[in-house]
């Protein structure tokens, strides 16, 4: 259902509206079509790369749940945070790929907003009543006769906890996957959730060195026991492993995850959101189920509209 919105936003960006995508906005609202993104149905997944978010997302399609989703988060980056801070240092927008300066405009727009990419999502204006073009299924199922709106995703603990207080309304699902199950599925092994290969996985016979520092991956060990070591190492093609895949692609793959956990701790997260927003949170480790079971969870945990 829609929730009742204040007159005016609660906005860092006082500049005239614009459309992000069909149906997806920020600055004034152009009319009464539009809502302020806390006072409309939604849903923020939480998690990592690698733990289902886009699978559940598909089988959310492919189970006609009505739901249109919201930009992501490098859009909702360049838009509404860089935007907005070389607009207040009087330069006009401009597109920034170095990502070192990117983390230095994210980490200013974060000191003068607390959550950072909570506060930027709830700045988000969206249509209401209106057909439009966008991501969406177009036959709701009967559960959920009224669009959710989906935004993939935050991460952390700062950042869920800020969205406890500015999404109000928001229902949270987490998604989770230890780091080895989100390593394999990153390199194309594991689909739809496949628990049978994960479990393969770890069943590889040891290596004698038991360190990433082997492949030049050293700060990964310690996000790793000495058998999950061994059974990702094994993946790799002669002389490191039995298996087909490229060093350098298990490397990259391992850079991705250690940087991830260094800015932002999953189990982190799930405690602040089940002691900020108990009852508005949902957590599906998808190591235990496939896609499917994982839309279907969310689809009946949500409530009727």
């Amino acid at each position: 259902m829609l929730h009742h919105m204040p007159h005016k936003l609660l906005s860092a960006s006082h500049f005239n509206f614009t459309e992000l995508a069909p149906g997806v906005g920020f600055g004034e609202a152009p009319d009464v079509a539009w809502y302020a993104l806390p006072y409309v149905p939604l849903i923020v997944f939480v998690g990592v790369t690698g733990v289902g978010k886009s699978t559940t997302l598909q089988a959310l399609r492919e189970q006609q749940f009505n739901f249109a989703l919201l930009p992501d988060r490098r859009e909702l980056t360049d838009h509404l945070i860089i935007a907005f801070l070389q607009r207040q240092a009087g330069v006009a927008p401009h597109p920034v790929t170095d990502r070192t300066e990117r983390f230095q405009l994210t980490r200013r727009y974060r000191e003068q907003f607390s959550g950072g990419m909570s506060h930027a999502l709830s700045q988000l204006l969206v249509r209401i009543g209106t057909q439009q073009d966008i991501d969406s299924t177009p036959v709701p199922s009967s559960r959920n006769q009224q669009r959710w709106w989906i935004f993939d995703g935050l991460r952390g603990a700062n950042e869920v906890q800020a969205a406890a207080t500015l999404l109000p309304h928001a229902r949270f699902v987490v998604l989770d996957a230890p780091d080895a199950v989100r390593v394999e599925r990153l390199l194309g092994r594991a689909d739809h959730f496949d628990r049978v290969a994960l479990q393969a996985l770890y069943s590889s016979t040891p290596s004698a060195e038991h360190s990433f520092a082997t492949i030049g991956v050293l700060e990964a060990d310690a996000l790793f026991d000495r058998e999950e070591i061994a059974g990702l190492l094994s993946l790799c093609v002669a002389p490191i492993g039995t298996g087909t895949v490229a060093v350098d692609d298990l490397r990259t793959r391992l850079k991705i995850v250690a940087e991830e956990r260094r800015n932002y701790d999953p189990a982190a997260a799930i405690q602040t959101l089940t002691r900020e927003a108990n009852e508005r949170t949902l957590v599906i480790d998808t190591t235990q189920v496939d896609a499917a079971q994982a839309a279907s969870q969310m689809i009946e945990w949500l409530p009727a509209q």
